[in-house]
């Protein structure tokens, strides 16, 4: 549980698009602020495809070897389920209900007073539709959170990945991290080209953001 002097912080994780291994991404990241000595938890943003619990959510306790945790329970870390696996906002139509986002900003606030940490997995990429003028983004602006990027080295992710740093950037938002996931290095010269570029990019648009490499998911 929360044990630092410092002021809790919400973290939100993000990736350059579905599958570019937000999940695994989140309990990874997770991992190393545990081992310096942070109490963190991870919370799911918005879970689509699901009815009374979270995939991701379970994922994440799997990979960190906790097993559910009390507010896995009280719903805390996952506050909006929706059947649907699809966009949040098509999912909520599909499901007949509107997405409460204060429902979501309650539950991160109240996770906050217990840990120093709240590692927060999105749903998609930055400019997922929570509504038809509202976008997964619009959300991190209005409270402010800064990022966790999850990319890869599959073919055409250089694109993906530059798209949603500009996004960033142009958002004013601060970027925490850029986490490259090596699932995807199925050719190693496009992977250690992305790979490097992304390096390259990093260095002269956010020299301060630190990149890390998660290993295979198979290897976590």
């Amino acid at each position: 549980m929360k044990n630092t002097d410092k002021p809790s912080k919400a973290i939100f994780i993000s990736g350059i698009d579905t599958d570019a291994g937000k999940t695994y991404a989140t309990a990874f990241y997770a991992q190393k602020l545990i081992d310096q000595g942070l109490s963190v938890i991870t919370q799911k943003f918005i879970q689509t495809g699901c009815t009374d619990s979270s995939e991701d959510i379970e994922a994440h306790r799997r990979l960190l070897g906790t097993g559910l945790l009390p507010e896995d329970t009280e719903r805390l870390t996952a506050p909006i389920i929706l059947t649907y696996p699809a966009s949040a906002q098509l999912a909520a139509r599909i499901d007949g209900c509107d997405i409460d986002l204060q429902k979501i900003e309650a539950a991160s606030d109240e996770l906050l007073k217990r840990y120093d940490i709240v590692l927060i997995e999105g749903a998609g990429g930055l400019m997922v539709p929570i509504t038809d003028s509202y976008f997964a983004i619009d959300y991190l602006v209005e409270h402010q959170l800064p990022i966790v990027l999850t990319t890869n080295g599959r073919l055409g992710s250089i694109n993906h990945t530059i798209l949603s740093l500009e996004a960033i950037k142009a958002r004013g938002l601060n970027l925490e991290a850029v986490i490259y996931n090596c699932y995807y290095d199925s050719d190693a010269m496009i992977a250690d080209d992305t790979h490097a570029f992304i390096a390259r990019y990093l260095e002269r648009h956010f020299p301060h953001t630190e990149y890390l490499t998660m290993p295979s998911m198979k290897n976590l």
